[in-house]
């Protein structure tokens, strides 16, 4: 007999609303909420309490597409641009050089311990190659973390835009793999239209957004937030037609809108805080229930030490290469490089190889999870441990609490 609409609907909005209440859980006791996320999912599942029969991975594929455009193009409007220019080339250097380094590294590792091929390695090291904003900054926000105001800028930036590079070469090795006879000469333009119709299209597309939004009379205010969602997708659509990084268009075109006011500013930004918020409970529910806890048992070993690798070699190493030349201290990029934490993006990219049929895909999908998930319990607990070890911290007054902020606080008012 078929699941009813209604019954859907219980489910679905019962297991939003748990994974909201666990947030004041997160809070309290400093677990991180996309643990808690992934851990309803999984317990919903056919090999958990709840026994729901889920899986399907494109299904998976296309709720993690939709709501990686959403929070990128939130994430876009969210970046100040006057805070992110003096650390822009820090930022681009993690985002391409730190993301080539750790796959390639993590490929040649996996291909050791775990007997894959190099490129069979270096699709799984370019699946995990990024990190994940949204888990850093619920992790710091939770543990109530200070960290200096050019850190956390840095990361937000580095996290929106590293999901393009490990996208392009996450489906560039799927190519590989699926069609041996593709010659580097076809990557080199794949990766150039790539990048360029991305970026082009992004700045295009974000201008356009703002003029148009400036230029229109509308007299209902809650029309310009849906107006925005649907440019959002047009530009993740247009783009990805045009052979481009939609996903890459979309933070770019949320981060040039907000360069200059446009009307109705606020209450699209308050809009697509929330909807980000949505987009995000809702996929990592879809990837618990996606994940078989019984296949996390036999890949568990190799998951430790591929994750304790890239911990503690990997990303160090790509962080410390990318950032050679930059004034930071040995000290911050330290904090830089255990603050990168893996979420919901490797696994999501984890779904393309599943779809594509690659040979090694179940296996690799599920040491994606197990190492993501690792990533964000070691990491993401001792973040404020390490930021008080290092002594990294700058007077009150110049400090930012974890978490992008779109308004200063309002100043005191003066004593009579």
């Amino acid at each position: 007999m078929p699941t009813s609409i209604g019954v859907i609907f219980i489910v679905f909005s019962s297991l939003i609303i748990l994974s909201i209440l666990t947030i004041k859980l997160s809070n309290r006791f400093g677990i991180p909420s996309l643990v808690l996320f992934l851990a309803i999912g999984m317990l919903a599942g056919s090999d958990g309490l709840g026994g729901l029969t889920f899986d399907n991975p494109s299904l998976v594929r296309s709720l993690g597409i939709t709501a990686l455009v959403l929070i990128l193009f939130s994430g876009g409007l969210d970046t100040e641009w006057t805070a992110v220019r003096p650390i822009v080339w820090q930022g681009l250097s993690l985002s391409t050089i730190g993301v080539l380094i750790t796959a390639l590294l993590i490929g040649i590792f996996v291909a050791w311990v775990q007997g894959f091929s190099f490129l069979e390695g270096l699709l799984l090291g370019a699946i995990v190659s990024s990190t994940d904003a949204a888990a850093v900054f619920m992790v710091l926000r939770a543990r109530r973390t200070k960290i200096p105001r050019r850190l956390v800028q840095l990361l937000e930036f580095e996290s929106g835009s590293n999901d393009p590079m490990a996208v392009v070469l996450t489906i560039a090795l799927i190519r590989l793999l699926t069609e041996p006879s593709t010659s580097f000469g076809e990557l080199v333009v794949f990766f150039v239209m790539q990048m360029g119709v991305g970026t082009a299209i992004g700045i295009a597309m974000g201008e356009i957004m703002r003029r148009s939004f400036n230029a229109l009379d509308l007299e209902l205010e809650g029309i310009y937030p849906v107006l925005s969602v649907a440019l959002a997708l047009l530009t993740y659509g247009l783009t990805d037609y045009l052979d481009g990084s939609g996903f890459l268009a979309v933070y770019l075109a949320g981060l040039v809108m907000q360069r200059k006011p446009f009307t109705h500013q606020q209450s699209v930004l308050h809009f697509h805080d929330g909807l980000a918020w949505l987009m995000q409970v809702t996929m990592f529910l879809a990837l618990g229930l996606q994940v078989f806890p019984a296949r996390l048992v036999p890949i568990a070993g190799a998951g430790i030490l591929i994750s304790l690798f890239l911990i503690f070699i990997a990303r160090p190493a790509s962080v410390h290469v990318a950032l050679a030349f930059s004034p930071m201290s040995l000290r911050e990029q330290t904090l830089v490089a255990w603050a990168g934490l893996r979420g919901a993006v490797p696994i999501i990219l984890a779904t393309f190889p599943l779809v594509a049929g690659i040979e090694k895909a179940d296996m690799i999908f599920h040491m994606v999870f197990f190492i993501a998930l690792t990533s964000v319990v070691m990491q993401g607990t001792a973040i404020p441990l390490l930021t008080r070890m290092l002594k990294i911290g700058t007077p009150p007054s110049s400090e930012i609490r974890s978490g992008p902020q779109r308004n200063p606080p309002a100043p005191p008012n003066p004593m009579p």
